[in-house]
């Protein structure tokens, strides 16, 4: 079989080498125009007036539009049409497209955007958490709340309780690839949109929606993206109907890409948040009780707010079984870009809140922090044999039923962190290494180490239930190569091999055999962003479907041919056997066309199980879950707050992985970016509502440099307890998570500065670490 095999990217080559196409590397037509936004200079208002002669008499400029120049809807938001393609004299965010320039060059267009005269009624932007809530400035009449049992009294009978408030910063998403987008007229007023989009689909929607013609009329095609992490869900949608609209207005080709600068100042980011919490926890480190409320920052317009705050709330009980929980949710408007997906979906700022949680419990409980989090862990399900089951909940000696219910009432059937946890502990010798870190602490004043240890427990599927769903078109030519499309997009994460790996597994030839091209709309409609970590689930369940209809085709006319059972057909080794008959399947797929077989088939998937109901905040809203767990080791100079990440072991679940160099790759890369989030990457913006963190000088990613020294990563040995593609898990979020253990740590290491718990806000920053030493040793 092809699946399970460690085998590298299916574009390695080509990225290594630079032959990779991009968006920006499509061969443009003689005339193709270029695209620049001219964009808001101020946080919130009203446009007083709006002089663009000089943008219009400035070199190369063919033609520059306003909201009145655009021939049908004013809109690109993904939700609930707020969000307008350029200003409709209103200004909700610095930064915010006004007018748009079509000229003969990329350079001719940015040059001239920057023309633009605009005065402005000025009024005082709505910035912080404070602030919105003081003006009432959210986008739901009252906060989201999701209960279980009673926290209030829960807490209030509990031995030990603690409570705090602290905040999470946001996240750029900072693909290496900028946003870009390329629009061909063709004829009858249909649009050819080459994208670099997450979300073929709702691009196809919006430009059709811009330019005034049925879905039909529009096709969507999207090789590759040089990376997305949901950053390309949304946001790709003002340059594809930029692009659209001018291209219908001059007849002529038109392509627009942001310059860095010009994409962190755009585009939305991770969801800031704030939360308040309060727990109780008995004698034994057993949480009693908890209350969160979250204060999402959402930015000016909704975009996919709702959802993401949904999922924070979802996350809020990480691994930990909560017999009494309260959980409520602000989501709040700002005069800031609007915040959007973000890899994880808000899922990694609920867990932030519960790990934030057991960490001060345990400061305060004097327990090792990992035990208290494995004795709040979920019940383990009972295995009851070697094949893949759905397992009940555990049952008492009376044989009722335990609680092991989430606070959204999916009972949690899956649950492999006691296994993990111990064997984690174990590989990085967890115990030895905390008592070594003790030990330095107590000899060395400036330089502290911290260890920690974090599970995770991330929920698999759209929340949105319609949207799990996938499509495939599969071809297999008359010389046995096979031909397949799909609805996911790349995104570097591998998608395409692995899918690719599918289809050669059912027809049993190697991978090279199987060539997937662009994601196109006109090949595969309606189909879902790939998003929520379902690429592979989804559309590696649809490929498998339309190669089996094809596989049962030739199967059942070699059969007849042969006067055999159609299920005694066997497809193996680049063979098709039937009986005592051999044929290579090359041979096999030219017999069959001429024997007048349909070697073309759809493949169609949905995801089963799934039942979401989030008005009332209870049902099923995931397929399975998927684990992790990590340990990591940090240094920090007290003096200044610079720290380093010395050591990192990640054992992490991907199931019956597909590619598990792949998935290996994801881990690290999820791992680093998580621990970027919370410990480096600032988002800044000033009092008039300015992004100062707005390009690679004064935005700290993590570097080469950054990564641990020692970066230990292996795959939990399991399969999944669901019918997912070959038992295989999804691996392209749940990783990020893992870098909260990098937080932890580092509070860990400034619990040794005094008594008092460290508090640290995220980002941890050296600044942030700074005055959190500060705080350790005045006992605040």
């Amino acid at each position: 079989m092809s699946v399970a095999k460690p085998l590298p990217h299916d574009a390695a080559p080509l990225h290594v080498t630079g032959a990779a196409r991009y968006v920006d590397d499509i061969p443009t037509p003689r005339g193709t125009l270029h695209l620049a936004f001219g964009l808001a200079t101020i946080a919130r208002g009203r446009i007083a007036a709006l002089d663009l002669d000089e943008v219009r008499q400035a070199a190369g400029v063919v033609a520059v539009l306003t909201a009145g120049d655009l021939p049908f809807a004013n809109d690109v938001s993904p939700s609930i049409h707020d969000e307008p393609l350029l200003s409709d004299g209103t200004i909700h965010y610095l930064g915010q497209p006004v007018f748009l320039v079509v000229a003969q060059s990329h350079l001719a267009a940015r040059r001239a955007a920057r023309l633009g005269r605009v005065a402005y009624d000025e009024e005082t932007p709505i910035l912080t958490v404070e602030q919105a809530l003081a003006a009432d400035a959210r986008f739901e009449d009252g906060p989201r709340i999701y209960e279980k049992g009673d926290a209030a009294a829960a807490i209030a009978g509990a031995d030990h309780v603690i409570e705090g408030r602290f905040e999470i910063g946001g996240q750029e998403h900072f693909y290496l690839e900028g946003q870009a987008a390329l629009a061909l007229p063709q004829e009858g007023g249909d649009m050819l949109v080459h994208s670099s989009t997450q979300h073929p689909t709702e691009i196809q929607h919006k430009v059709a929606e811009a330019i005034g013609v049925p879905m039909h009329g529009v096709r969507v095609e999207i090789r590759r993206m040089g990376g997305g992490f949901g950053g390309k869900e949304s946001q790709g949608n003002a340059l594809a109907v930029g692009c659209a609209v001018a291209a219908r207005a001059t007849g002529r080709p038109c392509k627009m890409r942001y310059d860095r600068d010009d994409d962190m100042v755009i585009t939305g980011k991770r969801h800031a948040f704030r939360i308040d919490y309060r727990a109780g926890f008995g004698a034994d480190g057993r949480i009693a009780g908890v209350e969160f409320t979250h204060y999402a920052i959402c930015g000016w317009a909704q975009d996919l707010s709702l959802p993401v705050a949904d999922r924070a709330m979802l996350h809020a009980d990480n691994a930990y079984l909560l017999p009494a929980a309260r959980i409520v949710s602000h989501r709040l408007r700002t005069n800031t870009q609007s915040a959007t997906a973000f890899r994880g979906f808000g899922g990694p700022q609920g867990m932030v809140g519960i790990e934030r949680v057991m960490d001060h419990a345990a400061h305060v409980l004097g327990l090792d922090p990992a035990e208290l989090r494995r004795r709040n862990y979920y019940a383990a399900p009972d295995r009851g044999g070697s094949a893949p089951r759905a397992a009940p909940s555990p049952r008492d000696i009376s044989g009722k039923r335990k609680d092991n219910s989430t606070p959204y009432g999916m009972e949690v059937e899956d649950f492999e962190l006691h296994g993990m946890t111990g064997a984690l502990l174990a590989s990085s010798d967890y115990a030895a290494r905390r008592a070594a870190v003790a030990a330095w602490n107590a000899e060395n004043r400036l330089i502290k180490k911290g260890i920690a240890f974090s599970p995770v427990k991330f929920g698999i599927s759209f929340t949105l239930t319609h949207l799990n769903q996938a499509g495939a078109l599969v071809h297999v030519y008359q010389d046995g190569s096979v031909h397949l499309n799909h609805g996911g997009t790349e995104m570097g994460q591998g998608l395409f091999q692995k899918v690719a790996q599918v289809a050669a597994s059912r027809f049993g030839i190697p991978p090279g055999a199987v060539k997937i091209t662009a994601t196109d709309t006109a090949k595969v409609p309606n189909s879902s962003a790939t998003a929520a970590s379902s690429g592979s689930d989804l559309n590696g369940m649809a490929v498998r479907a339309a190669c089996d209809t094809i596989r049962d085709r030739i199967a059942a006319f070699l059969a007849e041919r042969h006067q055999a059972e159609p299920g005694s057909v066997r497809f193996a080794d680049g063979q098709v056997e039937v009986g005592e008959a051999r044929y290579g399947f090359a041979d096999a797929a030219k017999l069959a066309y001429e024997g007048r077989v349909s070697l073309s088939a759809t493949g169609f998937y949905k995801t089963p199980k799934v039942a979401w109901d989030r008005i009332r905040g209870h049902g099923r809203p995931f397929y399975y879950f998927a684990y992790g767990a990590a340990v990591t080791e940090v240094a920090v100079d007290t003096l200044t707050g610079e720290n380093r990440i010395l050591r990192a072991d990640i054992l992490h679940d991907a199931g019956a992985s597909l590619n598990p160099a792949l998935d290996i790759g994801q881990v690290e890369g999820g791992y680093v970016q998580g621990a970027g989030w919370l410990t480096t990457e600032e988002l800044v913006w000033d009092g008039k509502g300015r992004l100062t963190t707005h390009a690679p000088s004064t935005y700290k990613i993590p570097a080469c440099s950054d990564r641990p020294g020692i970066f230990n990563v292996a795959l939990w040995d399991g399969h999944n307890r669901e019918d997912t593609i070959y038992r295989s898990k999804a691996v392209g979020e749940p990783p990020l998570m893992l870098g909260i253990s990098a937080w932890l740590a580092l509070s860990h290491a400034v619990s040794a500065c005094g008594d008092a718990y460290p508090a640290l806000n995220a980002p941890a920053t050296a600044e942030e670490i700074w005055h959190a030493v500060r705080r350790a040793r005045d006992g605040i």
